[in-house]
Formats: structure tokens, C-alpha cells, sequence
């Protein structure tokens, strides 16, 4: 019974394994894009609006009669887009903090699980394998989890999130794009 119990409790650490580095991976990259992408505020919003307004009246203006017109609504248009750069800059620097100190924190405890995850399958074996799947890269696999047994590759934790970071980050590039 207890041995059985054992074997059920290897077959799912793989996939579970795998899953919180997905998950973390996952994570990462949401945070990665969302900072890149970032967020218009309501004023920017508003300034914008304004400035297409201002430049759209000065096209208007296309008469030599109404030439000193349509140069101010343009120096007006510049000064808007000035200062809507400047609170660009400001607003992405606090977007820029704030997803900083949130990559800082999934960082930490992405390498807490990842240590507590050696600590527990540490000289054990998370998945077999079969050798002739996995053939140049065995020894390799089974690192710190018993080698072979029956014709299979103990594949140890170590390799195992590496290897499980490496798909993981491939999948997540594929799919947040």
C-alpha cells in the first residue's frame, strides 16, 4: 500500500513540477509585456485629444489672411505635446517602479519555491523515463536521483527544472506575444 501510494506520488511530481514553472514563467512574462505596453491616463488621454483638435483647426486655417492664426493654434499644439511627454515620462518611470518591485517579488519567491522544490526531491527521483528516449542525455537526467533502474532514466529535480524553465519560457513566448 505504502509503495504504491509512493509511486503515485512520483507519477504526478513531474507534471506538478512542471506546472509551477509554468505558472511562474507564465507570470514573468505577463509582467514583462504589461510593462512594456503600460497604461494612458486619463489626462494623457485628454491631451491628446486636445492636440489633434488644435492641429486639425490650424489645417483648417489654410488661408494667407488666417496664416498668423494658424501658426498659433501650432505653437499651442507644441506646447501641449510638451508637456503631454512630460507627463509620458513621468507616469511610465511610476509604471516602471511599480512593475519592478512586482518582478522583484515573483523573482524572490520563484527561487524560494524552486530551492524548497530541491529540498524535497533531493535524491529522489521526480519521472522515469525510458533509457532508449533519452539515450546520449541519461546520466545527464538522472543527476543526484539513482541512475537507471529497469531500463529507465530516474530523471532527478535539478535537470528536471531546468529542463521544465527552458519549455515552459519557449510556451509562454509563443503564446504572449
Amino acid at each position: 500500500m505504502e509503495e504504491a501510494l509512493e509511486k503515485h506520488a512520483k507519477s504526478i511530481a513531474a507534471p506538478l513540477v512542471f506546472f509551477i514553472v509554468g505558472v511562474f514563467q507564465f507570470l514573468s512574462r505577463y509582467l514583462e509585456l504589461r510593462k512594456a505596453k503600460g497604461s494612458i491616463s486619463q489626462k494623457d488621454a485628454q491631451l491628446k485629444a486636445e492636440i489633434k483638435q488644435l492641429l486639425k483647426e490650424a489645417n483648417a486655417l489654410s488661408q494667407p489672411s488666417t496664416f498668423a492664426q494658424a501658426a498659433k493654434l501650432r505653437r499651442m499644439a507644441a506646447a501641449k505635446e510638451k508637456e503631454l511627454a512630460k507627463s509620458q515620462g513621468i507616469h511610465k518611470e511610476e509604471i516602471k517602479m511599480s512593475y519592478d518591485m512586482y518582478s522583484k517579488c515573483l523573482l524572490v519567491l520563484k527561487i524560494f519555491t524552486y530551492f524548497m522544490l530541491i529540498l524535497w526531491f533531493w535524491r529522489m527521483p521526480v519521472a522515469s523515463v525510458s533509457k532508449q528516449l533519452v539515450h546520449p542525455f541519461g546520466k545527464m537526467l538522472s543527476w543526484r536521483a539513482g541512475g537507471f533502474v529497469n531500463d529507465n532514466v530516474m530523471v532527478g529535480i535539478i535537470p528536471w527544472l531546468i529542463l521544465c524553465t527552458r519549455v515552459s519560457k519557449t510556451i509562454c513566448w509563443k503564446v504572449l506575444k
